[in-house]
């Protein structure tokens, strides 16, 4: 059984987005683990696990606008099910 089990990926467009501050904010905030965020100040992709996709997803469009939103079930995947 995973601890965090919902792939959390997405793509955010904005203005003024730090790595270093977006970083600290989605670590200090949200439980979860494998936290990928990398771009510049208009664009950032983010890649983490979690339990509560939805908090993310909420802080991201706090952020600018969100796309290409992936949230995929890891527990389901590890059955050879769809995720």
């Amino acid at each position: 059984m995973l601890e965090f089990k919902f792939d959390t990926q997405m793509l955010i467009e904005g203005c003024k987005l730090s790595e270093e501050a977006m970083v600290q904010y989605i670590t200090e905030h949200f439980k979860g683990d494998c936290l990928l965020a990398v771009g510049d100040s208009e664009f950032f992709k983010i890649h983490f696990h979690t339990n509560e996709p939805w908090q993310l997803l909420e802080f991201a469009a706090s952020q600018g606008e969100i796309y290409d939103v992936v949230i995929e079930n890891m527990e389901r995947q590890e059955q050879g099910l769809q995720g």
